[in-house]
């Protein structure tokens, strides 16, 4: 007699929304997904399903440069996102590509929009006006970011607890002190590299926000000893504060705080005297600012 083999069932017949999304594909790099989706009409189906039900999309985990097409139709079905990482997508992200995105994921906790130039202020309020959930925001070397578009974070966003806003240039102390007014629960704030960010920010945040845990003001030249008095008074909770470049924050205020054991980055003794010697005798400070 000859035996008859048994029958092998594919891959794609294992249910996939119970087995194969969330305990198979999810293990995949989003490379190899989107070259899976070229194998047939089915697995094309597959993926796009799993791409509906993604929560976090990473631009990195693809490549530097995603093409505008393929970013859209990637975001399309999706309306489930937690989390959205486009860094550093200045060559294709305008408000174009990305305000359908937010406008349709009204579940995201955590976006990273650092350096991203191309979009606009109206990409920030289509933010705050679709994402009321949301937690954390880099917003680093994005220019585009003005006050209104800030105040109407401020005002949207109330549960936001970690904000980069690194060489936002255009951000004056209004803005910052709003921002405060509203969003007590912030853990971690960055002003860094922003000249126009002086005491009555850093004083605001202080007062406003009692979690504050980590703030970075790496070449704020306006921030003075008195604002991190205040600091060092009402952030009994801060764990690390950058001040290296603001030279006229000296270490008698700063003393209070590396007593409590917190953490700072400040430029060395040496390199500071040479700072104020320079002012002294009239030259202005060379900085070099790598954020």
């Amino acid at each position: 007699r000859m035996s008859v083999p048994p029958s092998r069932g594919c891959l794609l017949d294992l249910p996939w929304e119970d087995i194969l999304v969330p305990h198979v594909l999810c293990h995949l790099p989003l490379q190899q997904l989107l070259r899976l989706q070229r194998v047939s009409k089915a697995f094309q189906s597959l993926v796009q399903l799993f791409l509906a039900n993604m929560r976090c999309f990473d631009s990195s985990k693809i490549g530097p440069a995603i093409p505008r097409a393929a970013f859209v139709n990637l975001m399309k079905d999706n309306e489930v996102l937690h989390q959205l990482v486009l860094q550093n997508c200045s060559d294709w992200l305008t408000d174009r590509e990305l305000l359908p995105v937010i406008g349709q994921n009204h579940h995201l906790q955590q976006i990273q929009l650092k350096g991203c130039a191309q979009l606009s202020r109206h990409a920030l309020v289509a933010i705050s006006l679709s994402c009321p959930n949301l937690r954390r925001l880099s917003l680093a070397h994005c220019e585009w970011v003005d006050s209104l578009s800030l105040r109407s974070l401020a005002d949207h966003c109330k549960a936001l607890e970690a904000v980069d806003l690194t060489a936002c240039r255009q951000l004056k102390d209004e803005a910052i002190c709003y921002l405060a007014q509203k969003c007590g629960k912030l853990k971690s704030v960055s002003l860094a590299v922003n000249a126009n960010v002086g005491d009555g920010a850093v004083e605001e945040i202080a007062k406003c926000c009692p979690e504050l845990e980590h703030l970075d003001l790496t070449g704020c030249l306006r921030v003075k000893n008195d604002s991190i008095r205040v600091l060092a008074e009402y952030c009994p909770k801060l764990r690390s504060l950058k001040v290296k470049h603001c030279h006229n924050v000296a270490e008698s205020s700063l003393s209070i705080l590396r007593g409590r054991g917190v953490e700072l980055d400040v430029e060395p003794p040496l390199q500071r005297a040479l700072v104020l010697l320079q002012d002294v005798v009239g030259f202005a400070p060379f900085i070099n600012l790598q954020i």
